[in-house]
């Protein structure tokens, strides 16, 4: 296999899809995220942070205001602009790599790009705020379409799918189709499968199992599993543990295509991704 090149731009950044999987740095400025929250005590922190993830390899950073983790409280928009905007701004005059919003707020994700923001990331694929396609639109940034069954309190109840790699599927149809109608440029959309919102131990498996089969959307595949639940329930081992079972994880859906993996462990992941393209490419 050799690579090809797939040319994805982000602000005023080209990254190139077909030279292996990429990797996001998570930075959350939460206090009440499941495995970072409360991690960072002022904005230089945040920032040395973010600086030190473009040195270990990341291709974007995202940064999160708020703790989607299951079972967790919203918070309102002016509490998460408070989070991030100060942050943002410092990163911002420092970094050379983009820099994504995690949020499911048009409104924050109005602020967010005024400040130097270079794409959304929106776990709920435009089901939570119905005017985030809208602001999408209007902005023409790349835009992260998760999928996420309720909200991040509710969508671990009563869980259920008939397939779940075809509802899934068929959701991100759905909003791809909503998304292009609505005026966003389908060559800036990024699909996300929702690695653990609203799935089972057996939905996450089987979604990096047969994460080929998102393919189809012809979108770039992006997949976020950094430290969650699932595999903590495979290993049974607390989030501080979980290390392993996330790269593991990577290195099994880069061989699936996917496109863009997510992680809190940048430098650890950068590798492991390096690693697998190497073997493919042999």
């Amino acid at each position: 296999m050799t690579s090809e090149s797939r040319i994805f731009s982000v602000g005023n950044v080209s990254l190139n899809l077909g030279s292996g999987a990429l990797v996001m740095g998570v930075l959350n400025l939460t206090p009440d995220s499941f495995y970072d929250g409360g991690k960072y005590s002022s904005i230089e922190e945040a920032v040395i942070a973010a600086l030190r993830m473009e040195d270990e390899g990341a291709a974007i950073i995202d940064i999160g205001g708020e703790s989607t983790r299951p079972g967790s409280e919203s918070v309102q928009a002016d509490e998460e602009l408070a989070r991030i905007i100060p942050v943002l701004k410092e990163i911002k005059k420092r970094i050379k790599i983009p820099v994504s919003v995690d949020t499911y707020k048009s409104k924050v994700v109005e602020e967010a790009l005024m400040n130097g923001a270079d794409m959304i990331n929106d776990i709920s694929g435009f089901t939570l705020d119905p005017n985030m396609v809208h602001t999408a639109a209007k902005a023409g940034c790349p835009v992260v379409i998760g999928h996420i069954i309720g909200t991040p309190k509710s969508m671990q109840e009563d869980v259920s799918y008939d397939d779940v790699v075809a509802d899934v599927v068929s959701f991100l149809e759905e909003k791809i189709d909503l998304a292009v109608q609505s005026g966003v440029n389908r060559a800036s959309l990024i699909v996300d499968p929702g690695i653990g919102f609203g799935k089972r131990l057996e939905d996450n498996l089987q979604i990096i199992k047969r994460l080929r089969e998102f393919k189809k959307l012809d979108c770039p595949v992006l997949v976020g599993f950094s430290q969650k639940s699932f595999i903590g329930r495979v290993l049974d081992l607390p989030p501080s543990e979980r290390i392993e079972g996330s790269l593991a994880s990577a290195c099994v859906a880069v061989l699936n295509g996917a496109d863009i993996i997510r992680a809190h462990h940048v430098k650890e992941t950068v590798r492991a991704v390096k690693m697998v393209k190497a073997i493919m490419e042999s």
